[in-house]
């Protein structure tokens, strides 16, 4: 992931440039007033213009040109005005210069601000040489300070005020990472715990920043968790009960045969017995497979394969149970229907389904399959001419463990349709079934096509 593209990178980066935009605007600012108002003293314009007089009188206009350069860099534009004229450079405004000679012709004190943050000072003085002359000085503050002081106070306020600010953002963005990460480090110890219903459901206001998603990420997690636990359990449940039954006929029938004293009576028991263990293995078999395939876990990886030819390939492995039974397999599979998915999960769905047509099947009878593409999907339909199910039974074929009112004609431990069902949703399609017309249930498995054979076969004909 690019740090550049981070939502939190970009608060971060929005925080402290509004820092430093307040910094520079709000810290300036307040620094000037501060220097202004709070931390210098006045200036006594008597003593300046005295000054200046005493540097004219042993310098003449050199000495007072450099003492001009000196107060210029404390922040004051100051010089002598003799007759109206000065006798150095001065500068000031248009409209300064327009009023100026109104103002030296009082002849006495003058302290004007003529806009704010600048005053001007008039202020006769007499030289060594016993004539009068006027300081005009100008100074955007009221108040003498000398220019390295100035910038040092100036800094100073700004620092202080950008640790300020620096420290109130750090709190808000420490803050706002830090509430999610002590959600999170809360529900996690509440998962290890072991309550599996934790969650952070956290909700920050202000978008989907990567804390968020952490903690969306982690409710995922941990209701995926829960869910797995939760099946687990049930599965656990479900085989521990399923298996009592074989395992007290188990233990029965070897008592039986422990307790014979006709070998040929032992045998039969040992066959029966025999037959309990398959029946066993295979209950066993069928309720891994759809632990795993509910669990999400189916452990295949897809491929691109013909529907018609893996049908074709499960009939004919059939065959020899269904002539046993006496029952007829009739394949309508013709053209190539080609689907993205898993041979050995379809198979095993194919083979569950044709198991349960068999058994319901009586000898002479008919089992029809057909594969086709019907739209967007794949259509397998199997159909048997058993006795059909109840209407009020259909919704619950594919529950594992579910054995209608028909269950008594067929073994089985009702699991074979549940499989199938869980393998229709692993490849994100769907399983129905219905009475048929004329007698027998079909039972009817769909499957997303391919979209390139989808639009393929939408398309006209």
């Amino acid at each position: 992931m690019n740090p550049l593209r981070s939502s939190l990178y970009r608060r971060l980066l929005v925080g402290f440039c509004l820092a430093n935009l307040v910094v520079l605007f709000v810290g300036g600012s307040l620094a000037q007033r501060f220097i202004e108002y709070s931390t210098a003293v006045e200036i006594d314009w008597s003593a300046l213009a005295r000054d200046a007089s005493r540097a004219y009188d042993t310098g003449g206009g050199r000495g007072l040109a450099d003492w001009s350069r000196q107060q210029r860099m404390e922040g004051i534009d100051a010089t002598l005005f003799e007759d109206g004229r000065p006798l150095t450079a001065f500068r000031a405004g248009p409209g300064m210069l327009r009023d100026l000679p109104t103002w030296l012709a009082t002849g006495h004190d003058v302290l004007l601000q003529p806009r704010p943050g600048l005053y001007l000072a008039v202020q006769p003085v007499q030289g060594a040489d016993g004539r009068t002359r006027q300081l005009v000085a100008m100074s955007r503050n009221h108040t003498r300070l000398h220019q390295h002081t100035r910038q040092t106070i100036l800094l100073a306020v700004q620092a202080a005020l950008s640790l300020l600010l620096v420290g109130v953002i750090g709190w808000w963005i420490a803050r706002s990472v830090a509430q999610p990460v002590a959600a999170l480090r809360a529900a996690t110890r509440r998962m290890a715990a072991g309550e599996l219903s934790t969650r952070v459901h956290w909700k920050n206001g202000r978008g989907r920043d990567e804390l968020a998603q952490l903690a969306g990420d982690f409710d995922a997690m941990a209701e995926r968790i829960e869910a797995l636990v939760a099946h687990d359990r049930g599965v656990l449940q479900d085989l521990s009960h399923e298996l009592r039954s074989p395992l007290a006929r188990l233990q029965l029938l070897l008592d039986f045969a422990r307790r014979s004293r006709d070998p040929d009576e032992a045998a039969g028991y040992f066959a029966r017995a025999e037959q309990e263990i398959e029946r066993l293995d295979r209950m066993t078999g069928e309720m891994l497979a759809l632990s795993r395939l509910e669990g999400g876990l189916p452990g295949d990886q897809r491929e691109s394969l013909d529907l018609s030819e893996v049908v074709r390939h499960a009939v004919g492995q059939a065959a020899l149970e269904a002539s046993t039974r006496g029952v007829a397999l009739a394949c309508e599979a013709g053209g190539a229907v080609v689907v993205d998915g898993s041979a050995q999960l379809l198979e095993r769905a194919i083979d569950n389904l044709l198991g349960n047509a068999l058994k319901f099947s009586d000898p002479g009878g008919t089992v029809e399959l057909r594969v086709r593409a019907v739209g967007r999907e794949a259509e397998l339909c199997v159909r048997d001419h058993g006795p059909g199910v109840p209407e009020a039974e259909l919704t619950s074929l594919f529950r594992p463990f579910f054995r209608g009112s028909n269950a008594a004609r067929a073994e089985g431990q009702g699991l074979g349709l549940g499989i199938v069902q869980r393998v229709a949703h692993v490849h994100g399609g769907q399983v129905a079934a219905r009475n048929a017309e004329g007698g027998g249930l079909e039972v009817c498995l769909h499957l997303p096509l391919p979209l390139a054979q989808a639009e393929a076969g939408s398309g006209p004909g």
